[in-house]
């Protein structure tokens, strides 16, 4: 017996539609998401061939090079220190050291990223530098917060160096009394200088993003198929 096809209500065909429709475009979105991620990583590993800019030019530079090399002149404060908590590298919990450096003929200081350090190795960290220095690195954003559920314990700590489980450059600058610029500076690496300094952008990987493309463009092509079985039945046999 043949089948036939039950004509849908006009809300069945719109919620199709609809359904259809949002899951297909985040699936592209997702596309897209996962081809700028690939540029972004692209950028970050070619950053090492890249000339050196002053920070000057980096700066003038804006988002035209997303991880630029930079070599400036000047001194830390050596009193406004922060560890970044809770990180993780190499299977390892440990914990970033971020400190403020004011370059030479510039006002606005900027935090610099000295590089990991697992825990109970704390203690071989060297001290800042007195005096006038020469620091070389990337130029980079500051590492993502993901969700903020609360909890950071920089608001309520007094003492140096403070503890925060988040990089907000502008928290961070109210905390410190002075303006910041919105980037770091990702510290070259460094033999003897106590850090590992492995610079990797923490993002989502291109391959989760298409993982997740892939997920919405099923769900589009589920809600089709349901669609389809649901309005196309055997006809009842008569009597």
């Amino acid at each position: 017996m043949k089948r036939s096809w039950n004509k849908p209500s006009w809300l069945a065909l719109l919620l199709v539609v609809l359904g259809v429709a949002a899951f297909s475009t985040l699936g592209c979105w997702q596309l897209r998401r996962a081809a700028d991620k690939e540029q972004l990583l692209a950028a970050y590993a070619g950053s090492a061939g890249q000339g050196t800019l002053s920070l000057e030019q980096a700066r003038r530079s804006g988002t035209s090079e997303p991880y630029p090399h930079v070599r400036m002149r000047g001194r830390f404060d050596r009193v406004h220190r922060y560890w970044l908590d809770d990180q993780i590298r190499d299977g390892r919990q440990g914990r970033f050291a971020f400190a403020i450096f004011e370059p030479e003929g510039d006002a606005l200081a900027l935090l610099v990223n000295r590089g990991f350090v697992a825990h109970g190795n704390d203690a071989a960290v060297p001290d800042l530098p007195e005096g006038k220095v020469e620091l070389s690195g990337l130029y980079a954003p500051p590492p993502g917060s993901g969700l903020r559920l609360g909890g950071n314990p920089l608001p309520r700590t007094t003492q140096w160096p403070k503890l925060t489980i988040y990089i907000d450059t502008q928290e961070i600058a109210e905390d410190a009394g002075r303006p910041l610029d919105s980037r770091v500076l990702l510290l070259d690496a460094e033999a003897g200088a106590g850090f590992e300094r492995k610079w990797t952008p923490q993002i989502m990987p291109p391959q989760r993003h298409r993982g997740y493309a892939f997920q919405w463009f099923s769900f589009a092509i589920a809600a089709i198929v349901i669609f389809i079985v649901l309005h196309w039945r055997r006809p009842n046999k008569s009597s």
